[in-house]
């Protein structure tokens, strides 16, 4: 599709980008061929191996089968082919799905999730089989872009060493799922381990690329022209994703432009849980029964039909698993149907239907804009029950509850594309408070610092400080516009000049609801460690000191900002210092430590 107000492309040659939504049980890939001074459009894979095993032509499943030597035996839509599953079965291969729940933030709502998703195959990290899964979809691509477009294997040949991916991800995820992800980019060979390969890499949350997606497909005119607020629902099979946004009145630039004005959430309440649910009550029902064996086959068969035709609590409701002789009166087995009161797959939705409705709530509550309209788009809001519900308790609170017309097909890969294209979102809010732990100089008037005495130590320079001391440089559900910096100003006291090599300075982030956090020893659980900055400070200017209270000797002393760029969707970091009055620059390296998240 193309858009109206997209600009023609600028670059002087030929460029191809890609991107992956890897989604909890469906993935999708849409993809746009730059032509200098033509305008980008955005198109979708809608051809895959053994495609014609699924309905709804633009995703396939997100599943992969290994052998029991770990090599893929089929993936996506060739895993739901007819026999496949008792090939699986005599081969004894290893089905895999859900995978991407594995590199889930391991914190707050995300708890439930553990014991309810399969394990990863044995001896394979959640990196290793998402690479796999990311090798399989640039395939598929090549394998369409080459057949379906003119010239197709002179085009992908003249773009093939340096196409840019753009990777979506639940809004919950943070730099070190990031980090995850481009290693996995990594080592499917997607793109080189070096700087310049990392930076094709780009990501975007689920909510904005959604968000971008509706832009295109019919935001409703209210929020369009009046700049009216909009929550974005994402509602997929493993998450839930909430967003909320309002549109710049922007005379200058016809383009329309957007602010991020609620925190967003991320919630693991998407229809896989749906099917979990069903499965736990299935579980006790059949417990006695011979069928139990048949547990397996008979949650598919709930998900497939049964679950996404459900729209009435009031009549019953069958899961056709069977045939004519498969009969057990006690389970309600006629026939090869099992029948459910409806009341009882009501129950299976009702977490999600809570879960959506509450953060949408929030998100009103928080929000720095009035908000009028609720967009559900993602497979999920397919469900004609989770819809009606929604809408049920929101349209009496004056909220207008639509869906895109094409909202089940694959609006996080084409709004991931427009995301790249257009980057309609100008700022964003943070989901936590952002800060450093420092020491300060000890103030013996002020109690906080009298009551943490024992705390205390002498500096490099003999001052007495304390620490502990959370430096907020970033407050929580504050709107941030996308380019503004935060600076920490640092100065450094050191008597062995080795020391300036490699410097380290830990980012934090608290999440409780102190609005104002000053100390790590209140509410402790509620900090944790986002990264470390690592900074080479050995080519900045240095100046000696006198140590102070009669203390004979000198140390150094260094002065210097790091600069933090948090509204980008991924975390950026510098240094900077003054020189001969001239403010020079340099990169910082980002490190994510897999035990702080």
């Amino acid at each position: 599709m193309a858009h109206l107000n997209r600009r023609p492309y600028g670059g002087s040659r030929r460029k191809l980008v890609l991107a992956f939504d890897v989604g909890t049980t469906y993935s999708g890939i849409s993809y746009s061929v730059l032509d200098p001074g033509q305008v980008p459009e955005i198109k979708g894979v809608t051809r895959f191996p053994a495609h014609e095993q699924i309905s709804g032509a633009s995703k396939i499943p997100t599943v992969i089968y290994y052998d029991k030597g770990g090599n893929m035996c089929a993936t996506g839509a060739e895993a739901m082919r007819e026999g496949i599953y008792e090939m699986a079965m005599d081969e004894a291969w290893v089905k895999t799905e859900w995978f991407k729940l594995h590199i889930r933030p391991k914190s707050g709502d995300s708890q439930h999730v553990t014991m309810n998703i399969p394990p990863l195959p044995l001896g394979k990290t959640v990196v290793q089989v998402l690479a796999d899964f990311l090798q399989y979809l640039y395939k598929c691509a090549k394998s369409y872009i080459q057949d379906t477009h003119a010239s197709g294997r002179d085009l992908w040949e003249s773009v093939e060493s340096e196409i840019d991916y753009v990777i979506s991800h639940p809004n919950g995820w943070e730099g070190y799922q990031q980090s995850q992800i481009r290693e996995a980019v990594v080592l499917a060979r997607l793109v080189p381990d070096t700087n310049a390969g990392h930076s094709r890499v780009s990501f975007v949350t689920e909510g904005e690329a959604s968000l971008h997606f509706s832009i295109d497909n019919g935001l409703p005119a209210g929020a369009m022209k009046n700049g009216e607020g909009v929550v974005i629902v994402d509602a997929g099979g493993g998450t839930v994703d909430v967003s909320a946004y309002g549109k710049k009145m922007d005379d200058t630039n016809k383009a329309a432009v957007f602010d991020e004005i609620a925190a967003p959430q991320c919630h693991f309440h998407g229809s896989v849980f749906v099917s979990i649910h069903a499965r736990l009550y299935l579980e006790k029902i059949l417990d006695d029964s011979d069928f139990i064996e048949d547990l397996d086959h008979i949650v598919r068969c709930f998900d497939k039909s049964t679950k996404v035709r459900f729209s009435s609590d009031k009549q019953a409701q069958y899961i056709k698993f069977g045939g004519t002789r498969d009969n057990d009166e006690a389970c309600n087995i006629r026939f090869g149907q099992l029948k459910l009161a409806g009341s009882d797959v009501a129950q299976f939705f009702e977490p999600s239907v809570k879960c959506i409705v509450d953060a949408v709530l929030d998100q009103i509550k928080n929000g720095h804009h009035t908000i009028k309209h609720v967009v559900l788009v993602g497979g999920f809001s397919a469900s004609d029950w989770l819809y009606s519900k929604i809408d049920e308790v929101l349209s009496p609170k004056g909220l207008n509850v639509i869906r895109p017309e094409n909202h089940v097909n694959k609006a996080v890969s084409d709004g991931a594309l427009s995301f790249y294209l257009d980057h309609f979102v100008k700022s964003r809010v943070s989901k936590v408070a952002y800060g450093s732990f420092c020491h300060i100089p000890y103030d013996n008037t002020d109690p906080e610092h009298r009551s943490r005495e024992s705390t205390t130590f002498l500096s490099v320079s003999n001052s007495k400080r304390i620490g502990g001391f959370f430096q907020v440089v970033l407050p929580k559900n504050t709107q941030v516009a996308e380019e503004k910096e935060f600076r920490y100003q640092f100065w450094y006291e050191f008597e062995s000049k080795e020391s300036l090599k490699s410097v380290k300075s830990e980012v934090w982030c608290y999440k409780g609801s102190n609005a104002n956090p000053k100390w790590k020893d209140t509410d402790t659980d509620n900090y944790s460690k986002l990264c470390a900055v690592e900074m080479d400070l050995s080519h900045l200017p240095i100046t000696p000191k006198a140590k102070s209270n009669g203390q004979t000797g000198n140390y150094w002393y260094l002065e210097y900002n790091y600069i933090l760029n948090f509204s980008s969707v991924e975390l950026r970091a510098q240094i900077s210092w003054m020189e001969r009055g001239v403010e020079k620059r340099s990169p910082a390296k980002i490190v994510y430590d897999p035990n702080d998240v």
